[in-house]
């Protein structure tokens, strides 16, 4: 099983890694990509104003534009360790045991606009890019990446739980991928989609599944494991299912 999240704006300073090493990454078919992307984003970096037109910031935030001028050469730290925010405050990572953070290594990934997809050990920098950047020399990112990402993801091999959000899972789709809504119940029994605490509730979710002594096989096995872990998760659909709270 593999459980597909999305990354993160916010990202955490620093790190004591070596300097990023494209080829050090896993799914080296995504490097040409990859390669393009980071040397577009420390061009561009050379331009603030430019930079920050191109990936939607503010002047308060120019210092996200330094990230990228330091791309080749700032410290990287595992992918798990890098991507913060709601979601990942969630998933826990500093909180799992030995045995669990093991196990959620080889079952989580992570979407990213630069990098493809990664794996949560796989050492990377901090950086500014969202799906929904269109870098001046490369255009967007969706036709860039599908030729490449697309085939990556057709290849994934068992379940697949992916839980990106919409401009990542519009960078390439995902065969047969199982896909979770957050919803909550309202009175009468209506239902409607969460967006406030969509991010927590999925956090939630890819830590149980992330670091359950057993890997679940189908369907069945990802609904025991949520409901062990106190989540309520219900089948609506062959590969769809909403996540209520």
């Amino acid at each position: 099983m593999l459980v597909l999240l999305p990354p993160s704006e916010t990202k955490a300073e620093g790190g004591s890694g070596p300097a990023l090493d494209l080829a050090a990454l896993s799914f080296p078919d995504l490097d040409p990509v990859r390669e393009k992307l980071v040397s577009a984003l420390v061009d561009l970096a050379a331009d603030v104003p430019a930079s920050l037109a191109a990936l939607g910031l503010s002047e308060r935030q120019s210092d996200e534009v330094r990230r990228n001028t330091e791309l080749r050469q700032s410290p990287t730290v595992p992918a798990l360790s890098r991507y913060t925010g709601v979601l990942y405050d969630a998933l826990d990572v500093a909180g799992m045991k030995r045995a669990e953070r093991g196990r959620a290594g080889g079952r989580l990934a992570v979407a990213s606009a630069l990098f493809g997809l990664v794996r949560p050990d796989d050492l990377v920098p901090s950086y500014r890019l969202s799906a929904s950047s269109a870098v001046p020399g490369v255009g967007p990112l969706g036709a860039l990446w599908r030729p490449a990402l697309g085939p990556v993801l057709a290849g994934l091999d068992g379940l697949v739980v992916d839980l990106r959000s919409g401009p990542y899972a519009a960078l390439a789709k995902i065969p047969d991928a199982v896909t979770v809504q957050v919803v909550s119940e309202q009175v009468g029994g209506r239902r409607q989609a969460v967006t406030h605490f969509n991010k927590a509730h999925k956090g939630k979710l890819a830590r149980a599944l992330a670091t359950a002594p057993r890997e679940p096989g189908n369907l069945a096995g990802i609904v025991r494991i949520a409901t062990k872990a106190g989540l309520r998760l219900e089948r609506t659909s062959d590969r769809g299912f909403e996540l209520v709270v």
